[in-house]
C-alpha cells in the first residue's frame, strides 16, 4: 500500500526561504525564522548552508538577497521562454473572446503577468497588465497557481510574506483563499470578481508543468460586459485550449477530465 507522501522537513524550509527571496529580494535571519516558526540559530544555519552553495548571498545589515546559482543562465539546457511557448495559445484564445486575454506565473504570493493581447473591438476594455505584479490572493491566475501546491505550502508563503517588510499591507483571508482553491481543484477555473481592480472580471487556468514551466492563462474584461453564459462558455475554452496545450506537450500522458466551472 502506498504511504502518504510527507515533504522533507529541512528542504521544504530551504526552498520556502529561496520563495521568499525571489519574492521579496532580500530576507534577514530574523525575518526567515519567524516566517518558518523556528528560532533564529535553525534560520541561520538554513540561510548559511545555502549561501555556501550559492543560492543566496550575505549583503550589508545582514541581509540574504539572490545568490549567483538563482541568477546563473544554464544555457546546456535551452528551452524558449514560457511566453513564446503560450504564444500561440495566447493568440487562439484572444480570437475566440474578442477580450484581453494574458499569461502569469507564480513567485511567492504574488503573480507577474508575462505576456497579454489588449481587447481592441470595444471601446471600453481591460488594458494590459505585462510586466505588473498583484497579490496572488487577489488574482484569477494567482488562485489557479497557487491552487496546484500543497495547503501546506500556500500557508508557509503567506507566513513568510506576512513577516516580511511589506506584510503589514497584505490582506488576506486564508480560510476564504483556501474555501477558493478548493473549488479551482475541482473545476480547474479560477475567478476574479473586482477584488484585484474595481469594474474587473476575470476568469483563469493553470497550464500545468509544461517541462518544468508551469503559467495561468486569464480572460480579463469590465464587469458590466461579464455575464453567466459567457463565464461558463469561457471557462469551457480555457480547459479545451489547455488540454490540447498539455496532450501536445505530452502526447503520452493521458488528461484527466474535469468538471467544467460552477456557476457564479
Amino acid at each position: 500500500m502506498d504511504r502518504k507522501f510527507e515533504p522533507v522537513q529541512s528542504v521544504q524550509r530551504a526552498l520556502t526561504i529561496i520563495t521568499l527571496v525571489l519574492d521579496e529580494g532580500s530576507v534577514s535571519v530574523s525575518e526567515a525564522a519567524s516566517a518558518l516558526n523556528v528560532n533564529p540559530s535553525t534560520a541561520y544555519r538554513l540561510l548559511g548552508t545555502l549561501a555556501l552553495q550559492g543560492f543566496v548571498l550575505r549583503g550589508d545589515q545582514k541581509r540574504y538577497s539572490v545568490g549567483p546559482v538563482l541568477r546563473f543562465d544554464h544555457a546546456a539546457f535551452p528551452q524558449p521562454s514560457l511566453a513564446m511557448r503560450l504564444r500561440p495559445a495566447l493568440e487562439q484564445l484572444y480570437e475566440r473572446t474578442g477580450e484581453t486575454v494574458h499569461i502569469a506565473t507564480l513567485a511567492g504570493t504574488q503573480i507577474q503577468h508575462l505576456d497579454g493581447i489588449e481587447a481592441t473591438s470595444h471601446s471600453l476594455r481591460f488594458g494590459l497588465r505585462v510586466g505588473v505584479w498583484l497579490p496572488a490572493h487577489r488574482t484569477s491566475a494567482g488562485k489557479v497557481l497557487l491552487a496546484e501546491l500543497p495547503d501546506a505550502e500556500i500557508n508557509a508563503r503567506y507566513k513568510m510574506a506576512m513577516a516580511s517588510p511589506r506584510g503589514r499591507r497584505i490582506d488576506v483571508d486564508l480560510a476564504s483563499l483556501h474555501e477558493q482553491i478548493d473549488d479551482v481543484r475541482d473545476t480547474r477555473i479560477g475567478w476574479n470578481f473586482e477584488e484585484s481592480e474595481p469594474g474587473i472580471a476575470a476568469m483563469a487556468i493553470a497550464t500545468g508543468d509544461l517541462g518544468g514551466q508551469r503559467a495561468a492563462i486569464s480572460i480579463s474584461l469590465p464587469i458590466a460586459r461579464f455575464t453567466h453564459d459567457k463565464g461558463r462558455l469561457w471557462a469551457a475554452e480555457l480547459i479545451r485550449l489547455v488540454d490540447e496545450l498539455r496532450s501536445s506537450s505530452s502526447p503520452s500522458v493521458a488528461v484527466e477530465t474535469v468538471p467544467s466551472a460552477v456557476d457564479h
